[in-house]
């Protein structure tokens, strides 16, 4: 993709619109605001991006906030992509905007190159979430589907012990909760994630989380 991708910034707050404008690097180009449901559908309507970064909450419409926006915007021809951006980080949040049709769900702690990465990858078509929140989407969605992950050669790899380690720390988990739920010291967990990391040829726990959640298997 060579042309920057265009994106509309939704967040009833100037400060967190702002915020995100100037987090937004190389490659993504903001061509609308909004700061409620009516505005947002405005701006969307009028921008035409490709990829919406829209808040939860949010005032106007029918009180549903995000849900609102999604329920306008997917209905017409050629909508754009929807990357949920809250502070909420509540399960249930998550599953109804996902549920509503949003690609991906993010928390405001996500640093900016995370950010711009997240609205590149839903824009090619990928789901993205913050690591502890892809199990809330794989619980509801995945599970109640019968969706089984497959075999997985990569998998093999990895001993039973290194897999329950892997599934903890792609789902956010820290080092001293994976230690305390196996009941193995700091030291232990350490060792496995960067035995995780080598076997898998990945670089860091974010690239975990997007493995697996690519695989279904957290």
């Amino acid at each position: 993709m060579n042309e920057a991708i265009r994106v509309v910034i939704v967040d009833d707050h100037d400060v967190i619109r702002v915020g995100v404008k100037q987090s937004l690097g190389e490659g993504v180009e903001v061509v609308g605001e909004g700061r409620d449901v009516e505005s947002a559908i405005a701006a969307i309507a009028e921008s035409k991006p490709e990829v919406v970064i829209l808040d939860v909450h949010l005032p106007g419409g029918m009180g549903g906030g995000a849900l609102d926006v999604l329920d306008a915007c997917l209905k017409k021809p050629d909508p754009p992509t929807f990357l949920a951006l809250s502070v909420s980080d509540a399960a249930e949040d998550v599953v109804a905007v996902v549920r509503a049709g949003a690609r991906g769900y993010v928390t405001k702690s996500i640093s900016g190159p995370e950010l711009t990465d997240a609205v590149k990858r839903v824009a090619l078509g990928d789901a993205v979430f913050s690591p502890r929140l892809a199990g809330f989407v794989l619980d509801a969605f995945g599970a109640a589907a019968g969706d089984i992950a497959v075999a997985d050669e990569d998998l093999d790899k990895l001993t039973g012990r290194e897999q329950e380690v892997m599934r903890l720390i792609a789902r956010g988990y820290s080092y001293r909760e994976v230690a305390e739920k196996l009941f193995i010291s700091i030291k232990t967990v350490e060792t496995h994630v960067s035995a995780v990391l080598r076997k898998l040829q990945l670089s860091s726990r974010h690239e975990l989380a997007h493995w697996a959640a690519q695989r279904r298997i957290v």
